[in-house]
C-alpha cells in the first residue's frame, strides 16, 4: 500500500505543472543562447556597411522562421513567469493546472498570429 500523496518518480513528470516548469526553463535557456547573437548584431551598428550586410542576411527564410520561434519563446517565457508569480503569490488551487495549460495555449496563439502576419 502506497502512502497518501505518493507519486512515482516518472508519474509526476506527466503533470501539467511540471511540463509548464520544463517549458519555462527551456525557453529561458534558448533565449539566453539568442542574446549573444543579438548583441553581436547590435555591435555591427557601428559600421553602416557591416550592419547592412548583417541585416540582409536576416532576409533568409530560415532566419525569418527562427524569428517566429523567438516570438514563441518570448511569449512562452513571459507567460511562464506570470505562472510562477501566481504560484508564489496567490493561494494554491487545482485550477492553476488549467492556467498553466492555458498559458502555453495563449503563447501558441501569439506565435501563430505573428507567423500569419509575417507571411
Amino acid at each position: 500500500m502506497r502512502p497518501r500523496g505518493y507519486r512515482n518518480a516518472v508519474g509526476h513528470r506527466r503533470d501539467s505543472l511540471w511540463i509548464a516548469f520544463l517549458v519555462h526553463r527551456l525557453s529561458g535557456l534558448l533565449l539566453a543562447c539568442f542574446l549573444p547573437l543579438h548583441f553581436l548584431t547590435l555591435s555591427l551598428a557601428i559600421s553602416k556597411a557591416r550592419l547592412n550586410a548583417a541585416l540582409s542576411w536576416t532576409e533568409n527564410p530560415l532566419v525569418e522562421l527562427a524569428e517566429m520561434g523567438l516570438v514563441f519563446l518570448l511569449a512562452v517565457h513571459m507567460l511562464g513567469g506570470l505562472r510562477v508569480l501566481a504560484i508564489e503569490n496567490l493561494p494554491w488551487s487545482a485550477a492553476q493546472k488549467h492556467a498553466a495549460a492555458g498559458a502555453i495555449f495563449l503563447a501558441a496563439l501569439v506565435a501563430i498570429a505573428f507567423i500569419l502576419r509575417a507571411a
